[in-house]
């Protein structure tokens, strides 16, 4: 990895100085000569006539409501800045939900601002990084400089692109500063512009900026539609890669399997939208093992639970528990077709009208009788549900909201959310599971160190639901057949 030139580089590990170097008022170790060579001979590569981005349409009307909502306030929402991983490396930078659901945009360090222009209504501007500046050397010494990191749109094809004005901002934190009138930040994402603001937000003003923003999220778009539909499609080609190469992961580990799925999701999206969970054998009774170091064995179960995020950040959510040989066991059968069949029940509790806990309800419901029916659990249900008995097993709720988080809408209120009423455009996750820890010495041996979730991604219609996983098989015949074929 090339290492650029800075002013904290050593003074013994700077080229040999001259008696032109230092003149010019760039970095250390450029001469004049260097400097002015590199101010010249560069192609113009502005872009003209670029058509606005698939959602700019509809990032407009999300943030004309934002501007119903908060009448005559400054509004700020980040998209924050490059984190470090270790010393002088970042991690790939993810732009805030907030910022990218508002202006399609994913660069880093850019701020959305809606200036209030009357007691209704509001200005919006998007404030980036412009063209780095061939003149002072920026382009080729900084570390943000476009020979380091890539080229970058200017500020006249940002607007064009978002359909947003667009200004420099490094000059914002300034204006912020200076400007008067109450204000509104999206908090956790750039801490230079929080730092203009310190004097100008509270708290509890700014969390009722992120519920409203986590809350508006919930019912998706037709473009948002369209996305989760992409990424289901993208992580079940992804699912499929996995099935092909599970003789590759036997000789290695889990690992493979988790570099298998991400291959499709880098080719095909931006990236994971969450860690693939790529549990084998017992490691099925850790809800989120991301370790994905273990052994990968004929004869037990995989439970992959993975999503492929598209390139606009929307992320699909789906799960799956295979058997890597190809053929569920007896008893791993019969604790698969248990957790299909609640997931069934869970389905279809999600329909427009119904609360938003009747599908956990309803899934809940099957497991705790088959636990019962298996002798694990004294009966009778009701008793069993009202004391929260089947959650030894059952561990975790039966599903979340997606969108462009894996658990989006993670802010709204309780009433809002967990205790709301489904409607028409909702996408919810139904995933049931039965978890039989390999210690636990309530179960018979049999169980012990079996997990199996099913998960799949379930949009709320007009008239019920539509599954927009089916294309994955789900009942055990039936992935033990998809198997077969892909195995070949």
């Amino acid at each position: 990895m090339a290492d650029e030139l800075t002013p904290e580089t050593p003074e013994e590990e700077q080229p040999k100085k001259t008696h032109k170097q230092r003149k010019n008022g760039l970095y250390p170790g450029v001469s004049d000569e260097l400097a002015e060579n590199m101010r010249s001979g560069w192609a113009d590569t502005e872009l003209h006539g670029l058509e606005p981005i698939a959602q700019a349409a509809h990032t407009l009307a999300r943030r004309d409501a934002l501007s119903r909502r908060f009448p005559g306030e400054r509004l700020v929402v980040p998209a924050g800045r490059l984190k470090t991983r270790s010393n002088d490396t970042e991690y790939p930078f993810r732009a805030s939900t907030e910022y990218a659901y508002l202006t399609g945009d994913q660069t880093e360090n850019g701020v959305l601002v809606l200036e209030p222009t009357g007691p209704t209504g509001h200005t919006a501007t998007v404030y980036l990084l412009p063209r780095s500046d061939r003149e002072n050397g920026e382009f080729w010494l900084s570390g943000q400089g476009e020979l380091w990191v890539g080229r970058r749109h200017s500020l006249t094809e940002a607007e064009q692109l978002l359909g947003i004005p667009a200004k420099d901002v490094r000059k914002l934190a300034e204006a912020l500063t200076e400007a008067d009138g109450p204000v509104r930040a999206v908090r956790g994402h750039d801490s230079v512009i929080e730092a203009a603001l310190t004097d100008k937000v509270t708290k509890e003003r700014d969390e009722e900026l992120r519920v409203y923003l986590s809350e508006a999220r919930a019912v998706k778009d037709t473009f948002e539609v369209g996305e989760l539909q992409k990424a289901v499609d993208s992580t079940v080609r992804g699912f499929e890669d996995v099935v092909k190469v599970l003789d590759k992961a036997e000789a290695t580990s889990e690992r493979y399997i988790e570099g298998t799925f991400f291959l499709r999701a880098r080719v095909e999206g931006n990236d994971v939208g969450y860690g693939s969970i790529c549990a084998a054998g017992p490691h099925a009774t850790t809800l989120h093992w991301v370790r994905n170091d273990g052994d990968v064995r004929s004869g037990d179960l995989l439970l992959l639970d993975a999503g492929v995020e598209t390139h606009s950040l929307y992320t699909a959510d789906v799960t799956r528990t295979l058997p890597i040989n190809g053929t569920y066991t007896d008893i791993q059968r019969k604790i698969y077709d248990a957790v299909y069949e609640s997931q069934e029940a869970g389905i279809a509790a999600v329909k427009p009208g119904a609360k938003f806990r009747d599908f956990h309800d309803a899934s809940q419901h099957v497991l705790a009788e088959k636990l019962v029916e298996w002798g694990l659990l004294e009966g009778p249900v009701e008793r069993v549900l009202e004391l929260g008995l089947q959650r030894r097993w059952t561990l975790h709720g039966t599903g979340h909201m997606l969108g462009m988080d894996v658990h989006d809408c993670a802010a709204a209120r309780t009433e809002a959310y967990v205790e709301g009423t489904l409607e028409p455009g909702m996408c919810l996750t139904v995933e049931p599971g039965l978890y039989f820890q390999a210690d636990d010495l309530t179960v018979p041996e049999e169980y012990r160190g079996i997990g199996v979730r099913i998960e799949d991604d379930i949009l709320v219609t007009e008239d019920g639901n539509r599954n927009l996983s089916a294309a994955l098989p789900r009942t055990s015949t039936e992935v033990e057949a998809w198997m077969a074929r892909l195995k070949g």
